[in-house]
């Protein structure tokens, strides 16, 4: 069980990181003005601004690696200490995501053509796709938590050319016959 003053620590942390892109100016829901449960359109001016896309899965993986991080590295304090950090780290990625420097290198080295950064709805839903991918990495048998991260890998490859692995290549060592196949060509 996570202490209660550890999942309110939590929630206040995620409060922070959406008070944080707002005041960085982020628009607080889609600028199309509704909110929805799905977004499937990748290359689309709505993808990010909603509760759930196809990117979700990246952040569930998120949860994944960061309750495997706590284990590996926090073994000694209670798994809330864990939450705890693996919430500061998904947050401190949403703020620096909206930034302009990596908003700029999305658009210039992957797939998100005109990439315009998230909704603040669309972060906080974000970090809590993280919360639910570590929570169910604690109570999932630890093969099962692989396959699900291999599988969801797999299956945004398949349906979207792209998936959290892809993702991070391109930000750090663009791969242009990459960028090519995931434009289609």
């Amino acid at each position: 069980m996570i202490a209660r003053r550890h999942a309110i620590i939590a929630l206040l942390l995620v409060l922070l990181a959406a008070a944080i892109l707002l005041a960085m100016g982020r628009p607080p829901v889609c600028p199309c003005g509704t909110v929805r449960l799905w977004h499937g359109v990748v290359q689309s001016s709505e993808n990010s601004q909603h509760l759930a896309d196809w990117y979700t899965f990246s952040h569930i993986i998120h949860g994944f690696l960061f309750y495997g991080a706590g284990w590996w590295l926090l073994r000694r304090f209670p798994v809330g200490i864990w939450l705890i950090a693996a919430v500061v780290l998904e947050g401190g990625w949403e703020i620096l995501e909206n930034s302009p420097i990596i908003i700029d290198r999305y658009r210039a080295v992957t797939m998100a053509f005109g990439y315009s950064g998230d909704s603040v709805i669309n972060s906080v839903a974000d970090i809590g796709w993280m919360v639910l991918g570590f929570l169910a990495a604690r109570r999932f048998p630890l093969w099962l938590t692989v396959a699900l991260g291999v599988g969801f890998e797999l299956m945004t490859l398949w349906l979207i050319r792209d998936n959290l692995t892809l993702n991070i290549v391109m930000l750090v060592w663009p791969v242009d016959a990459i960028r090519v196949w995931q434009g289609g060509g």
